[in-house]
């Protein structure tokens, strides 16, 4: 699934990582795990050229609880920006949440339902940068407001990027949220609301680019609902998505300069 290159730049970048990491990113272990999100299919499902089962998502956990694959993420997103002209740090995001049906495996405690969209499951809130590209993620609940995840998501977004000071949201996000972010986080979130002579559907400014990104993620069979018992799993799984589209964009060679 997708380009050798792709896999050889995210190696690259993964290789600085730590003792941890160092030593456990054979190709065959990072291949596996991108084949796994990308189709979909279950941890004992792996294909038998791959490792076993085991050792596979053993990997993926021991990165997940280091925190090594948002680092991994992070330094992928960094090289992207770079390419496209931008600073390696944004200073500007867009925040938005998406509802996801839940598999028979995701337990009672951790989904619910989502009175809005209509959907039983969970929720991904997220916020990306001015590209589209991951910045943060929290997996709850579907029940669970846009409004009260965001407190959360915008003090770590605040805390990992200390550039940012500008988040675009839609109108789930209005209300004393808004002052909050001023006073306590010295972060402008700004509303782009609909109108009310908008009777179809229309592309709205900065909005779009998260909703975009949700698309990116639902090409990942494995999120195109929940199969994941944790929600910290659920999180993982969403920067690996990312992971394999910013490494095929980073493996594409680069337009000709025009005269």
């Amino acid at each position: 699934m997708g380009s050798r290159p792709a896999v050889a730049a995210g190696a690259g970048l993964a290789s600085g990582t730590g003792r941890a990491a160092r030593g456990l990113l054979p190709r065959q272990l990072l291949d596996a795990i991108r084949y796994l999100v990308a189709g979909g299919i279950s941890w004992r499902a792996m294909p038998a050229d791959f490792p076993d089962w085991g050792r596979v998502y053993a990997f993926f956990r021991r990165w997940r609880e280091h925190g090594l694959i948002g680092e991994f993420h992070d330094r992928l997103r960094g090289r992207v920006r770079e390419r496209e002209g931008r600073e390696a740090e944004p200073t500007a995001g867009v925040i938005d949440a998406q509802s996801v049906r839940a598999a028979a495996t995701v337990p009672a405690s951790s989904r619910g339902y989502d009175g809005g969209k209509k959907v039983p499951g969970r929720k991904r809130h997220i916020v990306t940068d001015t590209l589209g590209l991951l910045l943060v993620v929290c997996v709850t609940a579907a029940n669970v407001g846009d409004r009260d995840a965001a407190a959360g998501l915008l003090r770590r977004l605040r805390r990992l990027h200390r550039d940012i000071t500008l988040v675009w949201a839609d109108g789930g996000y209005t209300g004393s949220l808004v002052d909050w972010c001023c006073q306590k986080l010295a972060l402008t979130l700004e509303v782009v609301k609909r109108t009310d002579d908008m009777e179809r559907f229309v592309v709205l400014p900065r909005r779009w680019v998260a909703e975009r990104t949700f698309r990116w993620l639902m090409h990942s069979r494995r999120l195109a609902r929940d199969y994941e018992t944790l929600p910290v799993s659920s999180e993982a799984m969403i920067p690996w998505s990312m992971v394999t589209r910013m490494g095929r964009r980073l493996a594409r060679p680069r337009p000709a300069a025009r005269h």
